[in-house]
């Protein structure tokens, strides 16, 4: 039983190094046209969600460790997908006021910033305060 023991460990412990050898892209592309925002809501979205929809990312260690390295690039790459700040000034009008209005109800709805993204980071657990000033302020922009 030790030696299976021994041999899993080892093989674990082999498979953690091997899988360290995936490449996996962070890259933070230039800024082309990031969204204009009066300074308390700029503060908001870059501590709460630039990380993930912009190109201005943050890589922590973990994002260097796989297999949260996996994940952490997955989620800023379909974070940037689906709204890019430092691409603004290239979705057109309707596209802009579309992803405001999700934007919005997304942080009213608190599914914006995720939890796990919250747990990590502090500067996401926004106050019901920063809510309130970050979705008045879209809505406003979007036309709601």
């Amino acid at each position: 039983m030790k030696k299976k023991l021994k041999i899993a460990a080892i093989a674990a412990i082999v498979l953690f190094v091997v899988i360290q050898l995936v490449p996996i892209r962070r890259t933070n592309p230039p800024v082309t046209g990031d969204m204009p925002a009066p300074v308390e809501v700029k503060a908001i979205l870059k501590g709460a969600c630039y990380d993930c929809h912009s190109h201005e990312t943050v890589w922590p260690w973990y994002s260097r460790v796989a297999p949260v390295s996996w994940l952490v690039a997955a989620d800023v790459s379909g974070g940037r997908r689906k709204l890019n700040f430092s691409t603004w000034d290239q979705y057109i009008p309707k596209k802009r006021s579309f992803l405001l209005d999700d934007a919005s109800e997304e942080i009213e709805k608190r599914d914006m910033p995720p939890l796990p993204y919250r747990l990590i980071h502090k500067s996401a657990r926004l106050t019901h305060e920063q809510v309130d000033t970050l979705t008045d302020w879209l809505k406003t922009q979007s036309g709601a």
